[in-house]
């Protein structure tokens, strides 16, 4: 399948099977680990994790970033998500624009400014958006059922949109379901618009959430930080 086609036309794509159980276990050990500080949704700032740091670093999570933003693809971010009966919770239609930043200058086009988890984060002009990717790598499988990943095809191309835009183009498009069994691996564009429904299962829907940049110099003066 032309999976960096798919990415480059409608935002995302989906490679199966890229992970055996074994690599999935070490993960789930790690982020069920005490240490951690958890919210209701999963946990932020992972790339301190030595385990989460090889598998970002793995020649399938690297070889699937080299392939959309180049030789130079270097992970920044990791997240995770976690839905199950006792954490249940939904995202509505949005874009991701916000990057998180080794320091704060003022640099035309970016901001607003916040802080989250000690860490300064700015909402990103396009330009800086466009070159990042994320790789949703499924510790379980996704099903239509578990409240998977839904994207608005095409929409990454369309630059930051505002709130109003975005909910006229939920409207306008048909959403397209992003699932994956154990062990596969999501790529989705963080301007292409998406949202996640409630898990109607009592089946967990685990996913270590990775951002990849094209380089860590961001922008003129910018640079992001990892975590």
């Amino acid at each position: 399948m032309d999976w960096p086609g798919e990415v480059s036309r409608n935002g995302y794509g989906v490679v199966h099977s890229v992970f055996e159980a074994s690599a999935l276990e070490r993960v789930r050990t790690t982020l069920e680990g005490r240490g951690i500080t958890r919210s209701r949704a999963g946990v932020r700032h992972l790339m301190t994790e030595e385990s989460i740091t090889e598998i970002a670093s793995s020649p399938e999570m690297i070889g699937a970033a080299q392939a959309v933003l180049g030789k130079s693809a270097t992970p920044f971010r990791a997240t995770y998500f976690e839905k199950s009966p006792a954490s249940n919770w939904l995202v509505a239609w949005h874009q991701d624009t916000a990057l998180p930043l080794r320091e704060r200058k003022e640099v035309e086009g970016w901001g607003p400014w916040s802080t989250k988890g000690g860490v300064i984060y700015s909402h990103a002009p396009a330009v800086a958006l466009e070159q990042v990717i994320a790789l949703r790598l499924h510790l379980d499988d996704s099903t239509s059922e578990n409240g998977p990943l839904r994207v608005l095809p095409g929409t990454q191309n369309k630059g930051v949109l505002t709130d109003e835009a975005i909910h006229k183009l939920s409207d306008e498009l048909e959403a397209v379901e992003c699932c994956s069994g154990a062990g596969g691996i999501i790529l989705m564009r963080p301007l292409v618009v998406h949202a996640s429904s409630k898990s109607m299962s009592t089946k967990p829907r685990r996913v270590l959430h990775i951002e990849y940049a094209s380089s860590l110099e961001i922008a003129q003066g910018l640079r992001l930080a990892v975590v």
